[in-house]
Parts: structure tokens; sequence; C-alpha cells
């Protein structure tokens, strides 16, 4: 096996591929905790990740998409290796390194960072995102998705991978597949997350069906949908309108702590 994709719980996944394992989006709170979200908001969990952080195996990177409670919570900041690289917004990474985190990356759009080892290579790029309509994504920490290319030794792109990040629909996404046009596999996170009980921050079942329309992976696998309260929009809105699109034959749904396969160019179907 070249390597395997682990759903752990909300939006975070273990990759490990070709002699890599990177973490993405670290929220290991238990069911009951609560998620500090800013501005006095915060939103109680309410299931419990399928791996404990002192379960993990030794980590070569962490990907983190934004710095939000449901993201990196005090277990991961407690309980992280702080040697460990973590690729995030330019923002976070501040934050990180003055937490002990000194191998942070910031990353802003289109910037890249790249990992070596004895087998090749991960190019990890930073790609746009929008977490909250108009004005008020001024109100929210800044968010990227990112790409995950893991390279041979030949640096030839045996596997690519993209991470939604928590965003919106929005035409400022219309660069990636123009970049990106051959995606492997996409993690995309839904679940109509709501603050104030109306704001609408990361994409609804419809929202998502069109951006797997938009972002055209070969593979889809949907996080980030019923870990917390503030979830508006659960998992079968997703299904119903991937269907409705005609784009169900793509999506992978995998349970808590179910793992599958990696192979070159492909997530491998059970």
């Amino acid at each position: 096996m070249r390597g395997s994709l682990q759903y752990i719980g909300n939006a975070t996944t273990l990759i490990r591929y070709n002699g890599f394992t990177l973490l993405t989006d670290p929220n290991f709170l238990h069911r009951g905790q609560r998620a500090y979200l800013g501005y006095g908001m915060s939103s109680r969990r309410l299931r419990d990740p399928a791996v404990e952080i002192e379960e993990l195996p030794a980590l070569d990177a962490v990907v983190l998409s934004h710095m939000h409670g449901d993201h990196w919570d005090r277990v991961a900041r407690r309980g992280l290796d702080r040697e460990t690289p973590i690729v995030t917004t330019t923002a976070a990474a501040r934050s990180l390194r003055r937490w002990g985190f000194r191998r942070s990356v910031g990353l802003e759009k289109f910037e890249q960072h790249e990992l070596h080892g004895p087998q090749g290579s991960v190019i990890i790029t930073a790609l746009p995102a929008r977490h909250a309509p108009g004005p008020a994504e001024a109100l929210l920490p800044p968010v990227i998705g990112t790409m995950v290319e893991f390279c041979n030794r030949d640096e030839r792109v045996e596997l690519r991978l993209h991470i939604s990040g928590d965003t919106l629909l929005d035409r400022r996404l219309d660069a990636i597949p123009i970049r990106f046009p051959e995606i492997d596999l996409a993690i995309v996170h839904l679940g109509g997350t709501r603050l104030f009980g109306f704001l609408l921050v990361t994409m609804d079942g419809e929202q998502g069906a069109s951006w797997v329309d938009l972002i055209n992976p070969r593979t889809v696998v949907p996080v980030h949908y019923d870990d917390y309260a503030v979830f508006s929009s659960p998992l079968d809105d997703f299904r119903n309108h991937v269907e409705r699109a005609g784009l169900a034959d793509r999506v992978v749904y995998l349970d808590r702590g179910e793992t599958r396969e990696l192979a070159p160019h492909r997530l491998v179907r059970h």
C-alpha cells in the first residue's frame, strides 16, 4: 500500500503517502467540550474524535486551514510536538510561533512550501478560500485551501490532493481548476456552519455539490458536517444535491475512524 487516508472527525484527517504523514486541522476535543470561535461564540462538540492525540504517529507536518477552535483546539496546542511544521495562513503562523511552534509556515495565496524525504517530496500550495460573505469576512480568521502534491524521486506528481478549507462557494475559487485542472482527490468542508444563528460561513449541501462541479476532482471525501451544533446542513443535503447533479459516483463517504488506501492518482474504493 502506497498510502492511506483516515477520517478522524470534523475536518481532521490523517494522510499518509510515499513515506510522509500529514495531519489536517487538528481537533481532538471530546463530546460535550466547547470549541471557541471568537467574539464570545462557542459551539459544543457532539461527537468524539476517532483517534486521541496521543495515538497519532510521528508527523511530518500539519496542514491548518485557519485558526478557529474547531480546527486548532487547546488539545492540539498542548499535545502536538512543537517541532512539527504547521503550514497555514500567515496570521495563524504568527500566533503559533508565539506559542512555541517555531517551525510554523505562513503562506499567502498560491505560495508554496516543500517537504523532502527519501522517497520524494510534498509540495503544499495555499489556495483561495472565503469564510464569510461580504464585509463579514473581516470578522473571521483568514483561511486558505491547500493543494498537496506528492512527488516521486523524479519530481513527477503521483497524487494531487485538494483540501477545501472552510469556505463558501465564491468566484475567487474559479482560479483553482484553472491552475490545477487534474485533481485526484478532494476533501471538502461542508456543514452549512451558521454563526449568530444566521450567518452562513461554510458550504451547505447545495454549495458543496456546485463546488464539486467547479473543482472537478476524480474523487471527493466530505468532512466537517456533524461534529458541532453550529452545523445546519447535514450530510444527506450534500448527498441529495450531488445525486441530482449526476456527481454521486465521485463521492466516497468515510465513517469516523475509517481508513482508505491511497494509490497513485486515486483513492482506492472498497
